[in-house]
């Protein structure tokens, strides 16, 4: 849950960054200059050379990867005119999903779905200028290398072709399409585990079956408030999109939701497998009970008879005294007798279907 945890100012600090402290930072500058005729790309670059690029007439995609200090938010923020309360937003981690529309500026928060072993969103910051797009990834994992390949196609595609707004929609479609490709990973998961409870519930599976219940509340929580993202991107009226990416951001919507009715029917199933192991269990064990309880049933008369055979009255005392212990074969229909009490004992339980 703490990839969910968002970090705090101490309460009553004033806004901004000036009371942050940000630490490990290893961020990577990127930038995409481009427009339908052709593109730039520089990876890598200094803070001054990407305040360069705020001037260009083309079309301009800034990308931050990493996490990025104190210092670099707040210069690539004055070079870009981003708001210092969104500029804070993305340096405190763990923000919850939400869109803010500024002046002259678009503002989001997504959560990108990771898993492996274990739910890890990782908390994606988008800015939308009119001609320019900064964005924001923590983490070494950069995934927007597929949108860079689009970019890069010729003869240029729509995103060359239709500016910021549409570069703006293809980010955010990427991350909520992450949802699927993660939950297949989760349903083969729990495709798997189902086999093994079938076969030999183990503590293992239970365990297992544990982190990704909790993989997906997790998942849950940190997807569930894209869908109002997007939502409002569509009801409110924002100059910056242009409405011919209206349908497309319609159809992004689509996907959060389908997302979302992924999430529910595997944390079904999740809960479907948990009941499936503790009844695997309990069968198990009554059969261990069966077994045991067949065991006992035909050793106790067996154990009576020897009982009463094993007190040794003495004969010569009284003629009541076990006089079969004088019987020149006693003992072996004593062990006769035991054999055919045992013997109609398994018949008895067979002819009831017991065992």
């Amino acid at each position: 849950m703490n990839a969910l945890r968002p970090k705090y100012n101490k309460p009553g600090t004033s806004p901004g960054l000036r009371a942050l402290a940000v630490k490990d930072a290893s961020a990577h500058l990127s930038v995409f200059d481009f427009l339908s005729g052709g593109f730039k790309e520089e990876r890598d670059i200094s803070l001054a050379r990407c305040a360069d690029f705020f001037a260009s007439p083309n079309v301009t995609w800034v990308h931050v990867q990493g996490t990025a200090d104190v210092a670099t938010l707040r210069s690539l923020g004055e070079a870009y005119n981003l708001h210092p309360l969104a500029v804070e937003d993305v340096a405190n981690l763990g923000q919850r999903p939400k869109v803010e529309s500024f002046d002259r500026q678009l503002f989001v928060t997504l959560n990108w779905p990771r898993y492996d072993q274990r739910a890890a969103p990782t908390q994606v910051s988008l800015f939308l200028g009119a001609t320019y797009v900064v964005s924001f990834c923590a983490g070494r994992d950069d995934p927007f290398e597929p949108i860079r390949d689009r970019i890069r196609t010729e003869p240029p595609g729509r995103i060359r072709e239709r500016g910021a707004h549409f570069l703006f929609y293809a980010l955010i479609d990427l991350v909520i399409d992450e949802g699927f490709p993660t939950l297949d990973r989760m349903s083969s998961e729990l495709e798997t585990l189902e086999e093994l409870i079938l076969a030999d519930p183990s503590p293992a599976c239970l365990e297992r079956i544990h982190h990704i219940k909790r993989s997906l509340i997790v998942l849950r929580k940190s997807l569930w408030p894209q869908r109002e993202v997007i939502s409002t991107l569509l009801r409110e009226e924002h100059s910056l999109i242009d409405p011919t990416t209206l349908p497309y951001l319609r159809d992004c919507h689509d996907h959060a939701v389908q997302v979302l009715d992924l999430i529910e029917s595997y944390r079904e199933m999740a809960s479907s497998l948990q009941d499936l192991y503790l009844t695997g269990i309990s069968n198990r064990m009554n059969e261990i009970m069966k077994v045991l309880t067949i065991m006992s049933s035909i050793f106790i008369p067996m154990s009576f008879l020897a009982g009463v055979y094993g007190m040794n009255f003495n004969g010569d005392v009284s003629p009541w005294n076990m006089p079969e212990l004088r019987a020149r074969y006693g003992y072996p229909i004593f062990l006769f007798a035991l054999v055919i009490v045992g013997a109609g004992m398994v018949w008895f339980f067979r002819r009831r279907k017991w065992i």
